[in-house]
């Protein structure tokens, strides 16, 4: 992919800041002091910090990661230079250093950021010589090192990216412009909507954390998203007349939301509580009074169904609502209601981390099979590195924790352009050994400016190229703290082409599909374990008011979402396979809608003589049956166990009841996004054929 103006400027700032850090810190110390070591790790401390371990963020939010990472960075390389003293502990403590690092990638981009950088400061202190006695220096340059990057980082900092909050605030304007008379294209709606998706977020600013607020941030995006998706249906189908309750539901919506936004941005002026709430029970009360009255004036049924449209979209407002309460105030100022949904919001901090780490703590996790991975290839290449005895042997774990991915295949390209890369840079360092020969003022006057250089062009050029750049940045900066020969390129070579082989090795045994494998099953146990919510909400639904109800249980769904959010991130980012016209994003919508309906749908308790007649409940038991079926069917075909093929069509039935146009929505629209999923799941015969398209919806009968 080729860099935009914008990631080419961002490249080449990180790239003078790099440079400028790790030159202010290396020459003073070498050449004033007479400190190698200490010029070393300062050195190497922005370099590990600022380029191979990149944090995301503007230049503040890197400089906060920075100075608290920095004391996990001293413990561990004190770590590494006590461990130093046999080959057999160093493993160890590598083994168990490179998982927890690895594994706090579940604490969200910052943490995973910084933990390649804590690690390669482990890395660069366990290897020989065993020197406990040089411990002050290499501390006291690590944090001269951090500190000189995080100058840098204030002084050229990148433009700060638009905040989650800010971009909630402005697609909840769109959403009030969208619900108040005159509204807003669809199009326009459904792009705003998907500008809250976390692709399209800055690293940094995504809602990634296990606190309250990163919680509610991310679920309010999901509500706002799907609040500008009905919105935008509801556009497509104008109303076949008048209909006033509706239109003044759309106005409470349309003001909630650009309080809302307003609150968002300012933290002053919330809405009044309860109040959509209040709106949406006597909306719901007078469709019943309506429908209740006699035949000929009871409202046509597709007006009933577009009031199910607005009260649906009505419960994602108040979702929104909730959530923005709780992330600005970092806690819910009243009862958050439904609370199964919101299950975050009166937990502490300590254990809303608990629950974050130990539901990843399973090898269904990618996380947690990523950071298995990083542990066994890191632990196997110092292990290899001290029984060989080979020299700069931190140039094998390095090259292990650079070039391993997620997949063997996309390793396997990662190493082949690395040791061309570092083949050609070899040659070019070993001449310039040769020439130069022990002049020490000449690589002196090399190092900085081919840093910059292979800081800025590796990035922009790839792989290779950044592989033989950083060959010609340490043959000249080793140069400058002992002599050294042409063999240091060799040494670098060997080094190099040992961690790619554990590397690779790593890869093939340990998940060599990455997450390819395990979407497929994440999604497919995802879809089973949501699609049970449905016969029992609709049996809610249908159960009259003080009847015995039996709430829909949410929680294993909610933890199923998570994992499978966490496998199709990670699905993202590698190459693409043979499977690229499944639609998982559709997965996961359809899991939501399951997920909230079950939340929503069986609140508002109507009057029994209000319920469904008795063949209208069976259609709606028939319809839900089916659903759950059909969900099973596309579950097994995900994993590949067989299961025969088989269509349904929704069960014909009598002209439908408020209770069961609300259920008949709900489902319908649930059966449409199945069929998206299983024609993305049908294989082509021509593969220049264009898309499978369902040959028609499948819906409920017409009232």
């Amino acid at each position: 992919m080729i860099p935009t103006g914008q990631e080419r400027a961002t490249i080449v700032r990180r790239a003078v800041r790099v440079a400028v850090a790790a030159s202010a810190g290396f020459y003073p110390l070498l050449y004033g002091a007479g400190l190698p070591v200490m010029a070393l790790y300062a050195l190497f401390a922005p370099i590990a910090v600022g380029l191979l371990s990149p944090v995301p963020g503007s230049g503040r939010q890197r400089v906060s990661v920075m100075l608290r990472a920095l004391p996990p960075a001293l413990v561990l390389a004190t770590l590494g230079t006590l461990l130093a003293v046999q080959t057999w502990a160093a493993v160890g403590g590598m083994l168990a250093v490179g998982f927890v690092l690895a594994f706090a990638a579940v604490g969200g981009p910052r943490p995973a950021g910084v933990a390649p950088g804590l690690q390669l400061f482990y890395i660069l202190a366990c290897f020989p010589p065993y020197a406990p006695g040089t411990l002050g220096q290499r501390l006291a340059g690590l944090t001269l090192g951090v500190l000189a990057l995080a100058a840098c980082e204030l002084l050229l900092p990148d433009p700060p990216a638009v905040s989650y909050p800010e971009r909630l605030a402005r697609a909840l304007d769109e959403a009030a412009r969208g619900a108040a008379p005159g509204g807003v294209p669809p199009e326009k709606l459904r792009e705003a909507g998907a500008r809250l998706r976390l692709a399209s977020v800055p690293p940094a600013e995504r809602p990634a954390g296990a606190g309250r607020t990163d919680r509610a941030r991310e679920q309010g995006g999901r509500a706002v998203r799907r609040l500008l998706d009905q919105l935008a249906t509801l556009a497509e189908t104008p109303p076949t007349g008048p209909d006033p309750a509706s239109a003044a539901l759309l106005d409470r919506v349309s003001e909630l939301c650009a309080t809302c936004a307003r609150f968002l941005r300012t933290g002053t002026g919330p809405p009044v509580a309860r109040a959509l709430e209040e709106a949406m029970r006597d909306f719901q009360a007078e469709r019943v009074r309506l429908a209740s009255g006699p035949p000929g004036e009871r409202p046509p049924v597709e007006v009933l169904r577009r009031q199910s449209q607005v009260l649906a979209l009505a419960e994602s407002a108040r979702m929104a609502e909730i959530t923005t309460d709780i992330a600005v105030h970092g806690h819910p100022t009243e009862p958050a209601v439904p609370r199964r949904l919101f299950w975050y919001a009166e937990l502490s901090t300590p254990r809303l981390w608990a629950r974050r780490v130990t539901g990843n703590v399973t090898f269904r996790s990618v996380l947690f099979q990523n950071a298995l991975r990083t542990a066994l290839g890191l632990a196997a290449a110092r292990a290899v590195a001290g029984s060989l005895d080979l020299s700069h042997g931190f140039w094998v774990l390095l090259a292990v924790l650079t070039l391993g991915r997620t997949t063997a295949g996309a390793t396997w390209r990662a190493v082949r352009l690395a040791v061309a890369g570092n083949a050609a840079g070899a040659l070019v360092a070993g001449a310039l050994l040769i020439g130069l020969g022990p002049h020490t003022d000449a690589y002196a006057a090399l190092l900085a400016p081919v840093m910059l250089v292979a800081f800025a062009l590796g990035p922009l050029l790839g792989i290779a190229y950044a592989q033989g750049l950083f060959t010609l940045v340490v043959a000249t900066a080793f140069a400058q703290i002992e002599p050294v020969t042409w063999r240091l390129s060799e040494a670098r070579m060997i080094d190099v082409v040992t961690g790619s082989v554990i590397g690779l090795l790593c890869g093939l045994l340990a998940w060599p599909a990455g997450a390819r494998r395990e979407v497929h099953r994440a999604m497919a146990e995802l879809l089973r374990v949501c699609a049970e919510l449905v016969p029992v909400t609709a049996q809610a639904v249908l159960t009259p008011a003080g009847g015995s109800r039996a709430a829909p249980q949410t929680l294993p769904g909610v933890h199923r979402l998570r994992l499978a959010e966490a496998a199709y991130a990670q699905y993202r980012t590698e190459a693409p396979g043979e499977d690229t016209r499944t639609d998982w994003h559709a997965m996961l919508i359809a899991a939501n809608h399951m997920l909230l309906g079950a939340h929503w749908l069986p609140r508002f308790g109507l009057r029994p003589e209000a319920c469904a007649s008795a063949p209208a409940a069976v259609w709606a038991r028939a319809t839900a049956e089916e659903l759950v079926a059909e969900t099973d069917r596309i579950a097994a075909e995900l994993t590949g166990a067989p299961t025969p093929v088989r269509r349904w069509t929704a069960p014909d039935g009598p002209p439908p009841t408020p209770l069961s146009v609300d259920l008949e929505v709900w489902m319908t629209s649930l059966a449409h996004q199945l069929t998206r999923i299983d024609s993305s799941l049908t294989p082509s015969p021509d593969p220049d054929a264009p898309p499978v398209r369902p040959s028609r919806p499948r819906t409920a009968p017409p009232g």
